[in-house]
């Protein structure tokens, strides 16, 4: 059975449950299924530290928060509120269930849901007769090409059409996130155009060396460019930002650092006129903002995971030199595989990046600083 053989759905459950650029990534496939289906009441469930991503997504109706195993509390408190989640999604219900990975609480969603179109993905590891029942429909995962191609496939192979209208990822920003986001900047000081850093990830093997970046933003103050750093409130995070702001210190340059939430992070994106950072969720927030970026790549599936823009340049340290294999990383690991990335082919792609999206600016060459 496939979706176009199916009575037009009122409410369909999107399950994604995996990391905050993952649910960014998600966003075409709500945006095409109410192109396709006007009257839809689209629900996402996510884990509940990703839900500011796609709190004020006007294509949902809800954002149904799951907490994780370590977040969701202990004894009663953990089993109510599983209870709860459990009771909405079946008081919902929903005639399409859609989950995207292979985690286990989709699949216990599905079945609650009691959808009479349940739909994941087809999976070896979960070749089973819990996964089959919760799943009757199962599409494969394709290897290939752009997760949101992949996601849009996962669509088309259960019938829904797709088209070139389709594939735009939506960052959505509240009110009360850009207030916030101006209050922040206003007692920063930052008014007028400025470059918006991110240097940092949960994972640091994601990240340059800090002296590279802070030679990078040192230039770009020199120039006039007004720099704004921002980071997670993770102490690691942080500490990588104090030692960016030590090293390359500039009334140029100011922190934002921890002080943002999710969507206001994104409004501070929305408004640069340029963003710089590693393969992270604010890379993708400026892909889906159409803000113009430089983006810096390790051992990731480039392929998989690049910017969703073509106002994206991506400098990849595999093009620099050797490269552990994506698949070969700890994840955990403090060890940075950034290291083969020189200085100045970063700055080239930031003149490039100015001079093709800003040219009112005073564009002039940067200064030639080898790493």
């Amino acid at each position: 059975m496939t979706a176009s053989r199916t009575t037009p759905p009122r409410r369909i459950l999107v399950t994604q449950l995996q990391h905050h650029g993952d649910v960014l990534l998600t966003t075409p496939i709500f945006a095409a299924l109410k192109r396709h289906y006007p009257g839809v009441e689209i629900d996402a469930m996510v884990f509940a530290e990703s839900a500011p991503v796609i709190a004020a997504n006007p294509d949902l109706a809800h954002v149904l928060a799951l907490p994780r195993s370590k977040d969701g509390g202990k004894g009663l408190r953990q089993v109510s509120r599983l209870l709860s989640l459990a009771r909405h999604i079946r008081q919902r219900r929903y005639d399409w269930v859609l989950h995207l990975n292979d985690r286990w609480q989709g699949a216990f969603a599905a079945l609650i849901s009691g959808a009479p179109l349940r739909v994941g993905h087809e999976i070896g590891k979960r070749n089973n007769i819990v996964w089959h029942t919760a799943f009757p429909l199962r599409v494969p995962d394709t290897p290939y090409g752009h997760r949101v191609e992949r996601n849009l496939a996962f669509l088309r192979d259960i019938g829904v059409p797709i088209d070139d209208r389709d594939g735009q990822c939506r960052m959505a920003i509240s009110a009360a996130d850009q207030a916030l986001m101006e209050q922040k900047m206003a007692a920063a000081g930052v008014c007028g155009d400025y470059i918006l850093l991110h240097p940092t990830s949960r994972w640091f093997f994601k990240c340059w060396e800090d002296e590279r970046f802070a030679k990078v933003i040192r230039t770009l103050a020199e120039q006039g460019h007004r720099i704004v750093l921002t980071a997670a409130p993770a102490p690691r995070e942080m500490a990588l930002v104090d030692s960016l702001l030590a090293q390359a210190a500039h009334p140029n340059i100011v922190s934002l650092a921890g002080q943002l939430n999710l969507p206001a992070l994104a409004a501070a994106i929305a408004k640069a006129k340029l963003f710089l950072g590693v393969d992270s969720l604010p890379m993708h927030m400026a892909a889906a903002l159409d803000v113009p970026s430089v983006a810096l790549f390790g051992p990731t599936h480039v392929d998989i995971w690049r910017p969703w823009s073509d106002k994206a340049i991506v400098i990849h340290a595999a093009d620099y030199g050797p490269l552990i294999a994506p698949n070969d990383v700890n994840v955990h690991t403090d060890e940075r595989y950034l290291s083969n990335i020189p200085v100045q082919p970063v700055l080239d792609a930031i003149q490039t990046q100015l001079a093709r999206y800003s040219p009112q600016q005073q564009t002039s060459e940067l200064a030639a600083v080898t790493a």
